[in-house]
Order: C-alpha cells, then structure tokens, then sequence
C-alpha cells in the first residue's frame, strides 16, 4: 500500500485527499498543511515510487504502470481509511490522477481542485516529451528532470518550485523515473477523453498567469463547462500552491466551503 500522512481534525470534518505531481512528494503540500487541518480531515499521499512510497518499487514489477492502477492505488488507500468522500486536491499531473479517479469512483468525489491542470499538451509540451523519449536512454535522469524544471517554470520568482520539485526528484530511482515516463504514452489519448466528457463534480482549476505551458488550455475548457470554475493566480507560475500559497489556500478554502 502507499505511504500516507494524516492530520485529523475530528471524526466527523470532512476529508481533503492530496495528490502531488510526478517527481514529487506530499512535502509538496507543507504550505497547505496548517490552514486546512483546521477544519478539515487531511490524507496526504506518496505515490508509487515517490517520497516514502519507494517499497513499491518490489511490487511494481508486477503489473505496467497505467493511470488506471495509479489511481487504484489511492482508492486502497481511502478504502483503507474507511474514507466514503473527499474532495481532493491535485498539482500536475496529480490533477489527471484525480480525474481519472472521477471517472472510476464519482461517488467519491465532493469537489476537485486542479492546480497547474493539465488538460492539453500544446507544441512545447510535445516537444518536451519528444527531448525526453529520445534522451532517456543515455542521459542522466536528473539532468532530464532538470531540464524539464527549467521548462515549466522558467521564471525566477520560479525557483523555490522548481528546487523544491529537482529536490524531491533526487529521491527516485532511474527505473522509477522510467517506468513513470512510460505513461506519457497514455497522456494525450487520455486528456482528449477528459476534454470531451464532463463529469458533474464541481471543480476549480487554480492556474498561475505564467504557466505557460498549460494555462491556454484549461481557460478554453473552462468556457465550455457548466461544472468548473477558474482563478488565476497573478505573478505566479505552474506550483501555484507553492508560489502564491495564501491566495491559494484561500480560493481553495471558499470554493469547498460554497461547494461551488
């Protein structure tokens, strides 16, 4: 099973599931951590391979890593818990884990929260994967991972996310790096679905006004949606939680409590 934290409120606060990005690990939430326990329920979650979730490496073997067993993975751990409901709150490509968890389990989902969505991969972003798939075999993983830091978010007002993410990705091993790149070959045909069925759950899509990369997609998606909102954060690049964390915090905190 995944590694996980918890911070309990009371027994009978509503949850918050967090779900950090690839290369990542739930420290990616620290500047969440405080505002929320106050009133909520908090399941801060390692995914495979990340954080302190590095046992599954022995069981990883077993089957190919897909979005659909990446996402079963957290259900294991709600079912665990006990945890019927939760709004949950995802950054990168933690955010298609929690869509494809709607699909999977709605009943599930109170609200979702997309921070630095990805919906879309535009020309860089294929580019991007493309320098990826053809280096990955005799470059360093890091410097990969770097130069894909340095991509994202290029700004200087960048930094701390993009330390904070090459720091966290230091932890993983080169076949993890690997075999979670694999799944880039699943992003575009799965992206497309997500585009084209809406699921009825309320969700806001937190965007900073420099992600480059992902902001143009998700402000046309948003348009032709009844359930999504979106708020982007000024000055602020793709780690909007890490950027802007108390204009985040309070976004997040005022479109849970008005359940959209």
């Amino acid at each position: 099973m995944l590694n996980y934290k918890i911070h309990r409120n009371k027994i009978n606060s509503p949850w918050i599931t967090f779900i950090h990005g690839a290369g990542g690990s739930s420290s990616i939430w620290f500047k969440q951590i405080r505002f929320f326990s106050k009133y909520f329920n908090l399941l801060l979650i390692d995914l495979r391979g990340h954080g302190n979730s590095k046992s599954l490496i022995v069981n990883s073997f077993q089957s190919k890593y897909t979005f659909k067993v990446i996402t079963q993975d957290i259900i294991e751990v709600l079912d665990n818990e006990k945890i019927k409901k939760s709004h949950f709150v995802g950054i990168s490509l933690g955010t298609i884990l929690i869509r494809k968890l709607a699909e999977l389990s709605p009943e599930r989902v109170l609200t979702m929260i997309m921070a630095g969505a990805i919906i879309k991969l535009n020309f860089r972003s294929r580019l991007m994967m493309f320098f990826g798939n053809w280096t990955k075999s005799f470059l360093p993983y890091m410097l990969i991972y770097k130069i894909f830091a340095w991509v994202v978010m290029p700004n200087s007002n960048h930094k701390e996310s993009r330390l904070l993410f090459v720091r966290e990705a230091r932890k993983l091993y080169k076949k993890e790096f690997l075999r979670w790149y694999k799944l880039t070959t699943e992003i575009i045909p799965l992206l497309k679905i997500f585009r084209q069925v809406e699921v009825k759950i309320p969700t806001l899509y937190i965007m900073g006004a420099q992600d480059y990369l992902f902001l143009t997609p998700v402000r046309k998606l948003v348009s032709q949606r009844n359930y999504s909102k979106l708020i982007v954060l000024p000055e602020c690049g793709h780690v909007v939680n890490v950027e802007r964390p108390e204009l985040f915090n309070k976004s997040m905190f005022s479109f849970i409590q008005k359940g959209y």
